[in-house]
């Protein structure tokens, strides 16, 4: 049994665990094998040549790349000295990566040149003049433009010996930002205490040791990723074996090359692998790891891994707040999410009256644990707690006899979508913006393997009759690709249904506009 690391910081289990396994596998990557010793002597290089750039305590440092190591080391050698990451989604538009590098006040960012569609060069370089506390850029790889630095010369002169720890257990570790109610996405703030105690029950909760080996193609700038599985592996002292981006033939070539027993991943990618058709043929050792679902997917995940465990959580629960473990039986693990991580405590209230309901009865899902709250909004920190100290999730569930969860959808209009959670909010007001849309109102509607697809309904101005691919063609030149809407229907005004006071009925936009519903034009 893997014994916890008295740490409480991320760079401090890093030591800690290199110490104890030095010559073990951490990363691995196509072109990279980095033992825990060479990951840590990584990370003291990048931290030094970060520090000799300005960046210190507090400092927020922004990484915008695919899955590789140098992602990790980057990451971990941000906060040794005490800095924050910034986590950047590489979906993200031009328009997306300006708000959250202005918003974060990163003042350095350390990204490729290119990663598939994005030229990160040509699109960095047309932002930089807006964003004057961004210093420096800092690239991976070869042919880098004149004006970054190199992220391998970091520490050109090589210092030797260990950098000293600067982070406290209480300071913010990670900004990553999240889709909500609002506009714009909120930038969670996690700190490391939270990060390192319940990750560490998440790998409890898997019965992982140092002898796992995770298969990662999830993208590690998730939640999933950076906050969940990167930390759980490596505080038990396992491997983490990338995959730069998710490609199910190259996925499952991993697994069996590298020997994988550990598997995270969303509903559609466990689908994908299970459906390939050469899962029969490969030789896999996958034995646990985390994804969710409904009973359906879950089964099919219990095919890839005999101790998959079912999670639920959120960005702002640390990664996963309820773990239905390796050690319960797979018709628990079909059914339910399991019960609350320890250290966290669960209520299910009344979505109106904020009553406790008891066992059996459908509310919402409200969880205490970690301290967590939102960089530069003290409002929506307070307004996302009820007087107890319990986040409102916004989700339905209830629990049974034994304490455990079943996830039953969302209360609030956020949409999930492949496993990815999107704020309608933000998809009407980048709609509004087109010349001929009047009013914008954007819903989720079923779908049989993404859970649910995004879907517009617009008022057109008047006289105007915008088609479907110019109003999905402007959706796509300022969105990432999954919050482009699947569906689109124009209406009058007078046709949508409304309540007595005058708003949108949201709830009742699917069955008036999309039953049944067929793709405007397919994403």
């Amino acid at each position: 049994m893997t014994q916890r690391p008295p740490a409480s910081t991320l760079p401090g289990v890093l030591r800690e665990i290199a110490r104890r396994h030095p010559d073990r596998e951490a990363v691995v990557a196509p072109s990279t094998r980095l033992t825990y010793r060479a990951l840590a002597a990584e990370v003291d290089r990048a931290a030094r040549g970060l520090q000799r750039l300005g960046i210190s305590r507090g400092d927020k440092v922004a990484i915008l790349m695919g899955n590789q190591p140098e992602w990790i080391v980057a990451a971990l050698a941000v906060t040794t000295l005490g800095a924050i990451v910034v986590s950047m989604n590489t979906w993200w538009t031009p328009r997306e990566i300006e708000y959250a590098l202005s918003h974060s006040d990163a003042r350095l960012l350390v990204c490729t040149r290119r990663y598939l569609r994005h030229d990160y060069e040509k699109e960095i370089a047309s932002l930089r003049g807006r964003l004057p506390l961004l210093r420096h850029v800092v690239g991976v790889g070869d042919e880098l433009p004149p004006d970054w630095q190199r992220f391998d010369e970091l520490d050109a002169d090589q210092s030797p010996g260990e950098i000293p720890l600067i982070p406290e257990p209480d300071d913010p570790a990670f900004l990553l930002y999240t889709s909500g109610s609002t506009s714009n996405p909120k930038a969670v703030q996690l700190l490391h205490r939270g990060m390192v105690e319940n990750t560490w029950h998440i790998g409890e909760r898997q019965r992982l040791s140092e002898q796992d080996r995770l298969w990662l193609g999830v993208s590690l700038f998730w939640g999933f990723g950076c906050s969940n599985a990167l930390p759980a592996v490596l505080s038990h002292g396992g491997c983490v074996v990338l995959q730069d981006s998710f490609d199910p033939g190259r996925a499952l070539e991993l697994m069996e090359a590298e020997r994988c027993t550990v598997f995270y991943g969303t509903p559609n990618m466990v689908q994908a692998v299970v459906d390939h058709p050469e899962f029969a043929t490969r030789q896999l050792r996958l034995r646990t790891g985390t994804t969710f679902g409904n009973a359906a997917q879950m089964q099919r995940a219990l095919r890839l891994a005999p101790e998959i465990c079912n999670v639920y959580g959120m960005t702002e629960t640390y990664g996963n707040s309820h773990v239905a473990g390796a050690g319960e039986t797979p018709a628990v693990r079909t059914a339910c999410c399991g019960t609350p991580l320890p250290g966290l405590a669960q209520r299910i209230v009344h979505p109106d009256t904020e009553e406790d309901l008891p066992a059996g009865q459908i509310g919402e899902i409200r969880i205490k644990g970690y301290a967590v709250s939102y960089y530069k909004d003290e409002a929506q920190t307070d307004a996302a707690f009820d007087d107890q100290g319990y986040f409102k999730s916004r989700d339905l569930g209830c629990v049974d006899a034994e304490g455990r969860l079943q996830f039953h959808g969302r209360l609030k209009e956020m949409v999930k979508t492949g496993g990815i959670n999107v704020s309608p909010a933000e998809i009407e007001a980048v709609l509004m913006t087109h010349p001929d849309v009047h009013l914008a109102v954007v819903v989720g509607v079923p779908h049989p393997t993404r859970d649910e697809v995004l879907a517009a309904v617009i008022v057109p101005q008047a006289g105007r009759m915008p088609s479907d691919t110019e109003l999905l063609d402007h959706c796509r030149r300022e969105l990432a690709p999954y919050k482009v809407p699947s569906f689109v229907r124009l209406s009058s005004e007078a046709d949508l249904p409304l309540t007595t006071t005058g708003k949108v009925q949201k709830n009742r936009i699917a069955e008036v506009f999309f039953e049944p519903a067929v793709p405007a034009i397919a994403n």
